[in-house]
This record gives structure tokens, C-alpha cells and sequence, in this order.
């Protein structure tokens, strides 16, 4: 896998977005001083404060094990759809848990196309494909072996040029063993490969020559998790001295077998 400068960690944008939000926001209801950003949501969409944050924490920001985000949550995930004007009954943001029982905040495609073509010194952008091509686990055909997004801005002479490589952004069939004996899971990258690499070159050379920040889409966000993830089970268990060890053993248990879902990609 290549270099990503957005796989390393949770931007510094979103982590002073969270730290501000826990500063200002408890489990308790919401307060005066969230009154106004929940207002200003509340009038662009012509509904009353309590219900929208109820509806959102019931649809858009529902998160995938189904409990609705805490307040502080729905404070970041606000402030991000407010500077970035996205719509989260579109699915142009919506919250992805993370292994921390924290939020990642995902754009869709639909969401980074908005805010790309709203920028107001937008002024275009165009695709081009390697004539070579590479074979990759899990697709029937040969792909371009890379792609690249030309941005232009109006207030810039040169336009902004990103290309990026399908062996570093492909992301292969997950290969799991069940009950049933070993499968595999395709996703969109086996479906679509082709648009999800336009999309991923399109947000790339968005956060280049547009300066966007702190926003990812999911598959960075599941990238991002499955990392984490693993940075924890390397961790090293901490062991207790003896003299310190003041428990009773206890019988060894036999572990529990959780299988992977098969269900299609969302």
C-alpha cells in the first residue's frame, strides 16, 4: 500500500473538532450553548430543533451497532455538515464508529461533489487513464494501472494534478473461513473498480487544490478502523508480578467464534 497522508491518524482538524465538542457538550439534554448551530440546522430545513436532532440521531447519524451517537457526537457531526454545507438526510455525511467507541465522519461521493462544485474557485476537472493495464486479486478484467484527476481553480495558472496507482488504492475481496468452510465477501471495489477509483482520485486532488480537511469517505474510514484496530491487538499484555497476583485462577474458558457477516458491502 502507498503512502496516504490521510491514513497516519484522524486529522488534527477533527481531533480539535471532537476535543471542542466535549468541552461544551455532556449526555444530558442539549444545552443553550448548542442551541444555536441546532437552530440554524433546524431553520435550513424548516423543522422544529428536538425533532431534527431526534430524526438525525434515528437515520443519518444512527451508527451501525444501532444506539444513536451521544451529544458531543452530534455537536462534531454538525459542525462538520454546517462549515462544509452538506445535507445528512442525503447521505451527503453520516457517522461511522470507531473502535474507540468514538465517530469518524464519513462524506459520501455525493457530499464531496457538493462541496467541490460549490467551492467558488472551482473551475473544472478532467480525467486521464494509463494505456497499461494490471490484473488484481478478486477482478475478472485488467484495470488501467493508474488514473489521474485534473483540477482547475480560476484563480490559479497551473491546474492541480493527482494521479493515483490501483495496486496502492484497490481494495481486495475480504477472505474469511466460516462455519461453512472458507468464503470470500466482494465489495464495490470488485463491482465497480473503475468508478471507485475515480472517486478516490476526485477526493484526493480535491483536498489538494480546494485545502479540504478532516473528512473522509468510507472507505478511508474503514481503513482507518481496520488500523487502529490492529495497532490495538499488537499491543502487548501487561503481566503482574506474582506477589501483586492475589487472585484465585480460574478455569479456562472455551472461546467464542464470531463469524464473519456475509452480507453485500454497503
Amino acid at each position: 500500500m502507498g503512502h496516504d497522508p490521510n491514513r497516519g491518524c484522524v486529522s488534527f482538524f477533527w481531533r480539535y473538532i471532537m476535543s471542542t465538542a466535549n468541552q461544551v457538550a455532556t449526555t444530558a439534554p442539549i444545552t443553550n450553548a448548542k442551541a444555536s448551530l441546532v437552530t440554524k440546522f433546524a431553520d435550513r430545513f424548516s423543522v422544529d430543533g428536538a425533532k431534527l436532532l431526534d430524526t438525525l440521531k434515528a437515520t443519518a447519524f444512527k451508527q451501525r451497532n444501532g444506539q444513536p451517537p451521544s451529544n458531543h457526537q452530534m455537536m462534531a457531526l454538525l459542525v462538520v455538515a454546517d462549515q462544509y454545507g452538506l445535507n445528512p438526510f442525503t447521505k451527503e455525511i453520516y457517522a461511522f464508529p470507531d473502535q474507540q467507541n468514538g465517530i469518524v465522519p464519513v462524506v459520501g461521493i455525493d457530499g464531496w461533489s457538493r462541496i467541490v462544485n460549490s467551492h467558488s474557485q472551482f473551475n473544472g476537472m478532467e480525467f486521464k487513464f494509463s494505456d497499461t493495464t494490471i490484473s488484481l486479486d478478486g477482478l475478472d478484467n485488467p484495470v488501467f494501472e493508474w488514473i489521474e484527476c485534473v483540477m482547475f481553480r480560476k484563480d490559479r495558472e497551473h491546474p492541480t494534478i493527482i494521479r493515483e496507482y490501483m495496486d496502492e488504492i484497490y481494495r481486495p475481496p475480504f477472505k474469511g473461513n466460516g462455519n461453512n468452510g472458507a468464503y470470500v465477501k466482494k465489495g464495490p471495489w470488485q463491482s465497480h473498480p473503475r468508478r471507485m477509483a475515480r472517486h478516490k482520485v476526485i477526493i484526493q486532488c480535491a483536498r489538494i487544490c480546494l485545502g479540504y480537511t478532516g473528512i473522509y469517505d468510507e472507505d478511508e474510514a474503514q481503513r482507518i478502523i481496520e488500523r487502529d484496530a490492529k495497532v490495538i491487538s499488537s499491543q502487548p499484555a501487561i503481566e503482574l508480578d506474582a506477589e501483586f497476583d492475589t487472585e484465585e485462577p480460574q478455569t479456562a474458558k472455551e472461546p467464542v467464534q464470531i463469524e464473519q457477516s456475509k452480507s453485500a458491502d454497503i
